[in-house]
Formats: C-alpha cells, sequence, structure tokens
C-alpha cells in the first residue's frame, strides 16, 4: 500500500511535468493556429536556451541576467527564423504550407541538435538549489512547486495577452477567419511574426523551469518536441486552453505511470492515454 503523503508528492511532480508539457504545446498550438505552420524544432529551442542561459552563467553574468540573456537570444533566433525560413513557407498555402512547414523545421532540429551535440556533449542544469517542503508527513519537491508557480504564472499571463490585449484578440480573430481579420486590417504577416517569436519564448521558458530540478541534453528536444505534438493533438491542435489541459493531465498521467511501472512503460501508458483521448474526441482528428 502507496502512503497518501507518497501519493500527494507524486501527484505535485505530475503537474509540474504537465505544466512543461502545456507550455510546449501551447508554443505548438500558437503557431499552427495561426499560420499552419507545424514547428518541429519546438523542442530543440528549449534545449538551446537552456544551453544559453548556462553559458551566460558560467561567463559571470549572474543567474538572474543569464535567464533574461537566454530568452532574450531565443526570442532573437525566433525572429530570425520566422523572417528567413518561414518566410518561404508561408508563401504557400493549404496543404502545402503544413508540409513545407514540417520539411524546413525538421531540417531546422537536426542541424541545430548536430551542431549543438558537438559543442554541448553533456547533461547541464541550471545551478538552482531550491529546498523540498515538508508539510506533516507530506514531503514536496522544491522545484516541483516552482515549476508549477512559475509556470502557471507565464500561462496565465499568455491567456490575459490573448484575451484582453488589443495585439491578443487580433491573433484570435486570424485564428477563428483569416479573410476576416485582412478585411479589418490585421497585419497579419506581422502578427504571426511575433507570435512565432513568443512561441520560441514560451517554449525556453519551459525549458528553463524544468531544467531547475533536472539535467537536460541536446537529446531531449527531441523527447519534447514529441510530447509537445502529443499535447497539441490532444488538446485540440488549434486550442490553447485544450493544450494547458491536455498537458496537466498527460504529465499527471506519466509521472504515476513512471513511479508505480518504470519510465519505459510509462511512456507507453502516455501514448495509449492520448489514443483513448483522440478517440473519445475524434473531431480533432477532422
Amino acid at each position: 500500500m502507496v502512503a497518501t503523503s507518497t501519493l500527494i508528492g507524486v501527484t505535485v511532480d505530475g503537474l509540474a511535468y504537465g505544466v512543461v508539457l502545456a507550455l510546449l504545446g501551447v508554443s505548438i498550438t500558437l503557431v499552427f493556429g495561426l499560420g499552419e505552420v507545424l514547428n518541429l524544432a519546438i523542442g530543440i529551442f528549449a534545449v538551446l536556451t537552456v544551453l544559453a542561459a548556462r553559458t551566460a552563467i558560467n561567463s559571470g553574468l549572474g543567474l538572474a541576467l543569464g535567464l533574461v540573456t537566454a530568452l532574450l537570444f531565443i526570442g532573437l533566433v525566433g525572429l530570425v527564423v520566422d523572417r528567413t525560413l518561414l518566410e518561404i513557407v508561408y508563401q504557400s498555402t493549404g496543404e502545402d504550407r503544413i508540409l513545407l512547414g514540417i520539411f524546413i523545421t525538421l531540417g531546422l532540429d537536426v542541424l541545430l541538435e548536430g551542431t549543438l551535440t558537438n559543442f554541448f556533449p553533456s547533461q547541464y542544469d541550471l545551478p538552482i538549489d531550491i529546498s523540498s517542503i515538508q508539510i506533516g508527513e507530506i514531503i514536496l519537491t522544491g522545484s516541483s512547486i516552482a515549476i508549477i508557480l512559475i509556470g502557471g504564472f507565464i500561462l496565465a499571463i499568455l491567456l490575459i495577452f490573448l484575451r484582453r490585449t488589443f495585439l491578443g484578440k487580433a491573433t484570435r480573430t486570424i485564428f477563428q477567419d483569416e479573410r476576416g481579420a485582412q478585411l479589418v486590417g490585421v497585419n497579419i504577416r506581422r502578427i504571426r511574426s511575433l507570435i512565432f517569436v513568443l512561441s520560441t519564448v514560451v517554449a525556453g521558458s519551459a525549458g528553463l523551469i524544468w531544467a531547475s530540478g533536472t539535467t537536460v541534453s541536446v537529446g531531449t528536444g527531441f523527447e519534447f518536441t514529441s510530447f509537445a505534438l502529443i499535447v497539441s493533438i490532444v488538446g485540440g491542435v488549434r486550442s490553447i486552453g485544450g493544450a494547458v489541459v491536455a498537458g496537466l493531465l498527460l504529465g499527471t498521467v506519466n509521472q504515476f505511470a513512471n513511479f508505480f511501472v518504470g519510465s519505459y512503460v510509462a511512456t507507453i501508458i502516455l501514448f495509449v492515454t492520448a489514443i483513448v483521448a483522440l478517440l473519445a474526441k475524434p473531431e480533432v482528428l477532422a
């Protein structure tokens, strides 16, 4: 019999992992929902942010400035990618755009992964020591609490931006009716650039908060991208709220499965859970 205090601890760790998955899933959903571009480089962007932060910190910038520098760096990377590679993609329409987007972002992922492996061959984390929190018999991982709070704050700010600001409303208008957005004077290309940069920063934030409690390697990027795709698809592809709910659900399921049966079987259970969710909501695939 597993103690209740242990189950609570696993639940908190699962929610923390779910918040990271939600951030990654939202990053996928933002770009695909706005421009029908499936960004398969989102995972390596998250890892690249961690590596940039670690490099900045090691150079003497300090923790806070190193994190800010890394986010600014990945935002700049996103802007360059958007204004060069994605410029080609957006010249296409329909299925051609989707396929070309997959081809280009996958190629970018392979290029970055191969290059970064040569310079960063080890495991990396952030020099953050967060003590565990004990409440009676319950011991909660400090990094998990921090991930939930910081990640939840980022998600809340993002939702407020999309629902309450002019740029956010313009973005939602493009989500719902691109032609209508054009007719009312919305600069679609400029909004797409803004959202792509925002998505890279959100993905970078996911990488940073995850690296506060565990290590990542260049190869972690593939895992991040795979899970982000699952979360986005289960959440509804174009639904930000759906991606958040799917991330929390799948993260919690994965953590419990990992605790009871091990990481390999946990991955299988995660995929099965995603398939069941899709079968229960088949309109996602339509």
